[in-house]
This record gives structure tokens, C-alpha cells and sequence, in this order.
């Protein structure tokens, strides 16, 4: 990107304006070229200053930022990306603005929190590079559970980060209720992971449940790493488990999507699929790569229906990815690749 990504700062609070705006401003390659205090403000704004990002309050007056974003998606798609409360209720309100089609979200610093906004100039420069001028393609219909589907390969996992909410509801929502063992890591804040399994849980016909420690893998459940400081792995061949495992993040994430996919490897073999999907960065490439030597099935979302084609370029070029698909057709694929050979269970 030649010149800096131009962004909208959108909060009806006057501290956290200026705490965000000095945060993107001490990036060379960000600019902020306005501020509104709430959505009237922030439609002029948006008419006169044509921003390449906005950045968005979920919680203001006259109309909150759901509302607004809503409105930004159906008249004038453009990458936002939501600012929210560390708390449950704004958890389920942030995965809702993803649904919809936000880009992705950040958190609102806690009192004493020496770094605030860690990472929100890095995910403004992959929302400006991104170009997203679209709104959030809608999941795919579930599919009603076949009596003939019998699962094989024993278990799947998936690794996703920004994007993944909308990628994975539109994965498992075609999934049928006896589907594989399915494990996944998805880059999200720590109070998000519980809300989000519940969100899928009521959307897919699967059981979804965040992962807990010594979780048995069983036939008809999918498992979400929590969010936080813990890695999800899983263990034990004779009877597979999860793990949550307390260590130093990998390539900058706590969980990882390496950790688990070196698992997986580790665990499965070639009873199992890996799927990589949009996000940015390079996790999950090399845990995806470990996975195919040692005989897993691998998928890599292709770039036309990635919010943001990293994770998945990356584990493509180095050679991790079997087949590169896009979004609506991987969950088929998937139970194509685990269900049971008709002369015998693989």
C-alpha cells in the first residue's frame, strides 16, 4: 500500500476517540482522517472523507453500531471494523457485526492496560488492503443429516482467523448432526470463544461447546479452543482428548493454529483433515504442512472468498495445501474426505 490507510474513527466517547486516533496515528502507514461521535456524524463523514477503513463503537446513541453497520453493508460496503466491550453481552453483539460483515473486531482496553489497542493498526492496514466493498455473502442452508453418512477419518481440524466467523458458520452449518470429531482454533479475545461455540451450537445441527480440558473427542461434537492464555492440542490415540496446554503464544497467538494442527499429526495421522481458512498472517501453514507428511487430507480456502487471503496463501505456497476450494464448497468436501469407505471404515 503506497500511501497510508485513511480511516474514520467512529466512538461516541471523546477519550476513546482520541486514544484510538493516537494509536493509529503513531503508525506511519495510518492516517485518521476524521472522528464522529455517532452514526449521523459518521454518515457525513463517511460521504466527504471517503475513508479506506472505519473503525466502529458497537454501544451509541440514536443508533447503535449493528444498526449502523447494517446500513453500511447494504448501502456502502466498506471494511469496518468494531470496537467492543471485553464483556458477554458485547461478545454476542460483536459476533453478530461479523455476521453481518464486519471486518473484524478489537476489544476496549481494561483500566491500567499499558498497551491499549495492541493490534489495531496492523488489522486497519490488512482491512485497507483488503479492498472489502461487498456484504457478508450469507451461510450456506444446513443440510439435512443423512442416515447414509458414516464418518471414517476420524478427525477434523480447523484453523481460521479474521473472517472465520461468517467462514465458519458457512463450513458447519453443513455439517450433519453425526459429523466427525471436529476441532477448531479461531483467533478470538478470550471472553468471545464461549459466545461464539454458543452462537454455532444453536446454528448448526452438531453439539458446538468451547473445548475443555480432558474433553473426550466424540462422533456428533465440534470443539472451540477457548480463547486466552492456553493452547488447545489434541491427545492420547486410545482415547482422543483435548488439552489445553499453558505456553508462550506461537507466531504471536494464544491458542494456535499450528499447536493444534501439530496435534492433530501427531495424534491422527492420516485419519484426518486438516482445512485452513481466511485470516491474516501465517499460522497454521507449517502445523497444516506437519499434517500432510503425515498423510492428513488438507484444504485451503482459495483467495476469491477469503476476507483476508494469509493464512491460507501462505500454507499454499509452501506446499501444505492438498486443494485449494472455495468457501461454500469445503464442508462438503469435508464429509466427502471423512465418511466411512462402503467396504469398510478407513
Amino acid at each position: 500500500m503506497s500511501s497510508p490507510a485513511r480511516v474514520l474513527v467512529v466512538d461516541d466517547s471523546p477519550t476513546m476517540r482520541g486514544l484510538i486516533t493516537a494509536v493509529l496515528n503513531s503508525d506511519p502507514e495510518v492516517s485518521v482522517v476524521g472522528q464522529a461521535s455517532d452514526a449521523l456524524e459518521a454518515r457525513a463523514a463517511i460521504k466527504e472523507l471517503n475513508p479506506d477503513v472505519v473503525t466502529l463503537d458497537i454501544e451509541m446513541p440514536n443508533m447503535n453500531g449493528l444498526e449502523f453497520l447494517d446500513k453500511i453493508m447494504r448501502l456502502r460496503p466498506m471494511p469496518v471494523i468494531m470496537v467492543s466491550t471485553m464483556t458477554h453481552q458485547g461478545a454476542n453483539a460483536t459476533l453478530a457485526a461479523l455476521e453481518i460483515g464486519a471486518f473484524d473486531c478489537v476489544g476496549k482496553p481494561s483500566p491500567g492496560d499499558a498497551r491499549p489497542f495492541l493490534d489495531l493498526a496492523e488489522k486497519v492496514k490488512a482491512a485497507a488492503r483488503s479492498g472489502l466493498r461487498r456484504k457478508a455473502f450469507p451461510p450456506a442452508p444446513a443440510i439435512t443429516p443423512s442416515a447414509e453418512y458414516r464418518v471414517g477419518r476420524k478427525v477434523v481440524a480447523i484453523g481460521s482467523s479474521t473472517g472465520g466467523v461468517e467462514a465458519l458458520i458457512t463450513v458447519l452449518q453443513n455439517f450433519p448432526k453425526n459429523c466427525p470429531p471436529t476441532v477448531i482454533t479461531q483467533h478470538m479475545p478470550s471472553t468471545f470463544t464461549k459466545s461464539f461455540a454458543e452462537r454455532l451450537n444453536r446454528l448448526c445441527a452438531p453439539v458446538v461447546e468451547e473445548a475443555t480440558d480432558g474433553a473426550r473427542l466424540q462422533i456428533g461434537k465440534i470443539y472451540v479452543a477457548p480463547g486466552g492464555d492456553r493452547h488447545l492440542e489434541v491427545v492420547n490415540p486410545s482415547a482422543p482428548s483435548c488439552r489445553l496446554v499453558e505456553r508462550e503464544p506461537v507466531n504471536g497467538h494464544r491458542p494456535s493454529v499450528d499447536v493444534l494442527f501439530d496435534s492433530v499429526a501427531t495424534l491422527a495421522g492420516r485419519n484426518a483433515v486438516g482445512v485452513i481458512l481466511t485470516g491474516m498472517g501465517r499460522d497454521g501453514a507449517s502445523g497444516l504442512l506437519t499434517m500432510r507428511r503425515a498423510g492428513a487430507r488438507t484444504i485451503g480456502q482459495n483467495e476469491k472468498t477469503c476476507v483476508v487471503y494469509g493464512m491460507p496463501r501462505v500454507a499454499h505456497e509452501i506446499g501444505a495445501v492438498e486443494q485449494q476450494l472455495p468457501l461454500g464448497a469445503i464442508g462438503e468436501e469435508i464429509l466427502k474426505l471423512t465418511a466411512a469407505r462402503k467396504e469398510g471404515v478407513e
